[in-house]
């Protein structure tokens, strides 16, 4: 079963409705206490860069989703696994500065990835596979959140975690993550999607058309969520398509269109910034004016993409200004 009412985010409290709801602080939506409205889960990711003094620059979704929804002004917490050599990275002060209360896991062995551009698509080489990520590194007072984004990039959650959320918390989760098969010095194989715990309670599923393949049978991967949640299979420069799941298969079916880049520098990350803003903007509606019904969301979302694109690693993360910029010309999904 999923968690109720939040499969389109409508019935949450989505504001008055003026505006973009850009002017609202990350503070004036949470509450007062102080606890995270969004908890990001995952191990960051050394991304082989021979550009880096490093030879590494910093990624996973963790870091792309928790600065993307920081930037966006929830306030966010990151359950974030490394290695000792990535617990040091400058990116990690990003996420800080951002205004993420960032908890590290240090981990024996975190991922780390070569990722080979090509004209036919990404190639990907796994050099480090991950251990699991603890449930028990999630302090007591975030288990209430009220939305969380289970951002595995090497199948690195273990299923307990798909307990963590309370039954009543939106709920969104990267699947291209939990289909890698990592080996060290080999290229990542890609496990075909299937039921997963991790899955099957999220109200919000996000994959690269990419990592399912080209002979995944699209419109059946929606037998594998509960009834109501969206899937989104994101596809680059030609925007995507968007799935309300049913007993047995999608039960709607819609393309979104791409906001085009000014260039691309990194294409790195940019269907984990693109989850994180369409969880962003269903957790706290405002910031599209409460327009979830005329799909702002996905519009936001496709926003932060495509800025995402045009700096290297994190830096291309924009914060809401860019994005309020990039969507003014944007074309409305249709």
């Amino acid at each position: 079963m999923g968690r109720a009412g939040n499969g389109t985010g409508e019935g949450r409290g989505e504001g008055n409705g003026k505006g973009e709801g850009w002017g609202a602080t990350a503070g004036e939506r949470n509450g007062r206490d102080g606890s995270p409205q969004v908890v990001v889960v995952g191990a960051a990711a050394r991304d082989i860069a021979p550009d880096d003094p490093r030879g590494w620059r910093l990624g996973g979704g963790v870091a792309y989703s928790a600065l993307t929804t920081a930037r966006l002004g929830l306030a966010t917490g990151a359950i974030v696994g490394v290695d000792r050599e990535a617990a040091t990275a400058d990116e990690l002060d990003l996420l800080r500065d951002a205004g993420v209360d960032v908890r590290i896991v240090p981990l024996e062995r975190s991922p780390v990835f070569d990722n080979v551009e090509t004209p036919e698509g990404r190639i990907q080489l796994g050099h480090v596979p991950s251990d699991p990520l603890p449930t028990d590194a999630v302090p007591d007072d975030w288990r209430a959140a009220p939305a969380w984004i289970l951002a595995a990039v090497a199948d690195e959650l273990p299923a307990a975690w798909a307990d963590v959320p309370s039954r009543t918390a939106l709920v969104g989760a990267g699947w291209q993550g939990l289909l890698r098969e990592v080996i060290g010095g080999e290229r990542v194989r890609r496990r075909a999607p299937g039921p997963s715990p991790i899955i099957a309670p999220a109200d919000v599923v996000g994959v690269s058309r990419d990592d399912l393949g080209p002979d995944a049978p699209v419109r059946e991967l929606c037998r594998f969520l509960h009834r109501d949640a969206t899937l989104v299979l994101t596809q680059g420069d030609q925007g995507g398509l968007v799935m309300s799941a049913g007993p047995d298969g999608a039960t709607a079916m819609y393309r979104y269109p791409a906001i085009p880049s000014a260039g691309i520098v990194d294409p790195t990350g940019a269907g984990d910034v693109f989850l994180a803003a369409l969880v962003a903007a269903r957790a706290e509606p405002r910031l599209v004016g409460g327009r979830l019904g005329q799909r702002f969301d996905l519009r936001l979302a496709a926003a932060v993409a495509s800025l995402v694109l045009e700096d290297r690693g994190l830096l291309g993360v924009p914060d809401r200004s860019a994005v309020r910029r990039r969507m003014a010309p944007g074309r409305r999904v249709v």
